[in-house]
């Protein structure tokens, strides 16, 4: 069984991971956040931004809701989620920390305003060390025929 996890802090990760579900016929799992990120937090051209210092420091792991996930049943997670300084949000550390993902194949796929993926997989497989994460994309504009075909080379 397939799982899309995803984090959105502005709603365009989370109308992508939709997409995705639909088309794969998978579960959805949305990572929120303990405190909800507004628009304040987001700015990143502000250094003292609530995200800025996250990313600054790539220790940090935000608190995320305590929702149960039972991983046993899936073999393949894509995970989504935007781009913050080119990797992803620590969050998504935050979320693979928190589950046992060995022996998983996780697929990232993510939103940039303009950014590639650049360091992801780096700043991801230290959360994740015994599962098997695969190069992602960012996946912008993209038809939902278009989609299709990437998650068919990507399944």
């Amino acid at each position: 069984m397939t799982l899309v996890a995803f984090f959105s802090a502005t709603g365009k990760t989370r109308a992508l991971a939709e997409r995705i579900s639909k088309i794969l016929g998978a579960d959805l799992y949305e990572i929120e956040p303990q405190e909800k990120y507004t628009k304040a937090d987001l700015i990143w051209v502000n250094p003292f931004s609530r995200s800025s210092k996250e990313m600054k420091n790539k220790s940090s792991r935000p608190a995320i809701k305590d929702q149960p996930l039972d991983l046993s049943k899936y073999d393949t997670i894509y995970l989504g989620f935007p781009i913050w300084w080119y990797v992803a949000p620590t969050i998504v550390n935050t979320f693979l920390e928190k589950f046992d993902f060995s022996g998983k194949k996780i697929i990232p796929f993510a939103t940039s305003g303009g950014s590639k993926m650049g360091g992801t997989n780096a700043g991801l497989q230290v959360s994740c060390p015994n599962a098997s994460l695969l190069e992602g994309d960012v996946l912008n504009k993209m038809t939902d025929e278009q989609l299709a075909d990437w998650l068919k080379t990507h399944c």
